[in-house]
């Protein structure tokens, strides 16, 4: 078990204000990637920390925090949605949440994480050359900015304008999508 949900577990306020810092913001991210909507992003992430804080004793985590706490804010998502009827049978908007997150190339391998995979590189296979590269390099490869830029010889700045336009392009396509597939569930 992690160190710091020890430390939350015995009302470390210091510890919890410190793991609260370094995930909220990629958590909204993640979040919003399934709603498109950054207020509803943002309480869902906010109501995890409280249920974490409130309910630190009794959590039984046998992975790490940040995965618990990644599922938790997923799971939240997914029920949100099916609160409004909006349903994801193709997992379109999990493969966007996972694409804007900066650890895409950390989720474990399983057969469901394979199907995303796949779902992935037939959306990157469609980018521009370079861009497709780059987007490649980043989120199947796990390479950083720098390891980028210095193997195709361009700036960093290259790289992280390529990784933006591709995470749009990738986002509208998703939206685009989800969007028909759930026109054509209600036909």
């Amino acid at each position: 078990m992690d160190f710091i949900i020890k430390e939350i577990q015995i009302g470390n306020k210091k510890a919890f204000k410190t793991f609260f810092n370094k995930n909220y913001e990629k958590l909204v991210i993640f979040a919003n990637g399934y709603l498109y909507d950054q207020q509803a992003s943002e309480d869902i992430v906010q109501d995890v920390f409280i249920y974490i804080w409130e309910n630190a004793r009794k959590l039984k985590i046998e992975s790490s925090l940040d995965g618990y706490i990644l599922v938790m804010v997923r799971n939240r998502c997914i029920n949100f949605l099916k609160s409004i009827n909006l349903t994801d049978v193709d997992n379109l908007l999990e493969l966007n949440s996972i694409m804007l997150s900066e650890d895409f190339y950390e989720y474990d391998n399983n057969e469901e994480t394979e199907k995303t995979h796949n779902q992935i590189l037939k959306i990157i296979d469609s980018l521009p050359d370079k861009m497709r590269e780059i987007a490649k390099k980043r989120f199947i490869q796990g390479y950083k900015y720098q390891e980028i830029a210095e193997e195709m010889s361009i700036s960093v700045n290259t790289v992280k304008t390529q990784l933006k336009r591709a995470k749009k392009i990738i986002a509208e396509l998703i939206a685009f999508i989800t969007i028909i597939l759930q026109q054509d569930s209600f036909s």
